[in-house]
């Protein structure tokens, strides 16, 4: 039994109601989220957004695909080719949503040094440096649907590669 990642293109503002489905049907997802805190008259309310709005990960047998189709939270599947590659940017990920360190969507990778982080909860991983003004991000690409995650981070905790 072989379960592959897939990436559900979800439609418009539908990635938790197709996370919720998919757990219902028993398969394997993933919805990678990020705490942002907002104020109402007086009120401060903590939501979880995704990290990757429209995505969902799901790991799923090749005769499952229509099954997730049903859900009608979908507008497409995408085939994952390098299954090793996407799982190891995708728990790179996961892993820094795990800290304290601030995590949000990089909407697109832009050049800059690979690095690999020397020290805290987030070592040895690697990604890519955007610098502004005196602060440094690193960029932890998730290439499959060409997007990245940044996190703030101090210059003296990396190495360049």
């Amino acid at each position: 039994m072989n379960l592959d990642w897939i990436v559900a293109h979800t439609r418009p503002r539908c990635e938790k109601k197709l996370a919720q489905y998919c757990e219902r049907e028993g398969f394997p997802v993933t919805l990678p989220c990020f705490r942002t805190v907002h104020k109402y008259r007086g009120k401060t309310m903590e939501f979880l957004k995704p990290l990757f709005p429209g995505y969902v990960f799901v790991r799923l047998l090749q005769d499952q695909r229509p099954k997730v189709y049903q859900s009608d939270y979908v507008a497409n599947l995408l085939v994952v080719t390098d299954q090793a590659l996407f799982e190891q940017q995708l728990n790179d990920i996961l892993r820094a949503l795990e800290t304290n360190l601030e995590v949000r969507l990089a909407p697109e990778i832009k050049t800059g040094c690979h690095v690999k982080i020397k020290t805290g909860p987030l070592r040895g991983i690697e990604g890519w440096v955007e610098k502004r003004s005196g602060t440094v991000k690193v960029m932890l690409r998730l290439d499959f649907i060409s997007q990245a995650a940044a996190i703030k981070m101090e210059a003296d905790n990396l190495e360049l590669i």
